[in-house]
């Protein structure tokens, strides 16, 4: 009960949660991966460690949920103003070398808000050993409709999406949620915080 006897309901979520801090992806080759979204997607790196073990007990197994004699290289990448993105590279006996395709449990993908999907579809074809994956299209109907996507693959085979979300969707009229829409791009807010 709080002050004067009412009943305090209260707030869900994880209590002190702010944002989201960083996403992360297990790539096969961490080197590649860096390379490509530093030089084609447009990161910064922040840092790179290069050794994760624990060649004597089982903290892999118990802080990560690995093989206890699984190795990690890891990057922490910035993307864009408001994401960060971590790349890890195992080493492990029991490692399974699949990449889950969208459909599978587990799969994913990373979007990327651009202002222009056709300008940024015809980049991305010219860059060695990616694939855009047929022409942008328009959702017509909807919630999002308005919004203007295609995905892609990169050398290595992670699924990312090229996207754009205008301004009033229909979604809006039937809530305050409102999704998060980048303003400005990557190139400007990084010169506003050099």
């Amino acid at each position: 009960m709080g002050a004067g006897g009412r009943r305090v309901t209260p707030k869900r979520g994880i209590p002190g949660a702010t944002a989201v801090h960083h996403v992360a992806y297990t790539v096969p080759d961490l080197d590649q991966a860096v390379e490509f979204f530093i030089e084609v997607i447009g990161a910064d790196l922040a840092y790179l460690q290069d050794s994760v073990r624990d060649p004597e007990g089982d903290w892999m197994t118990r802080k990560l949920d690995v093989d206890a004699a699984a190795t990690a290289r890891i990057a922490m990448l910035r993307l864009g103003p408001v994401s960060n993105l971590e790349l890890f590279e195992y080493t492990a006996p029991d490692q399974r070398r699949q990449l889950p395709r969208n459909s599978d449990w587990g799969g994913h993908h990373l979007a990327i808000h651009v202002a222009d999907v056709d300008a940024a579809a015809a980049y991305l074809r010219a860059q060695p050993g990616v694939r855009v994956l047929g022409d942008p299209e328009t959702i017509t109907d909807g919630p999002i409709a308005g919004d203007r996507w295609v995905y892609f693959v990169t050398p290595w085979g992670m699924q990312m999406e090229l996207i754009n979300l205008p301004p009033g969707l229909p979604y809006e009229q039937r809530t305050d949620v409102r999704l998060y829409l980048p303003q400005s791009p990557w190139s400007s807010c990084q010169e506003r915080h050099e």
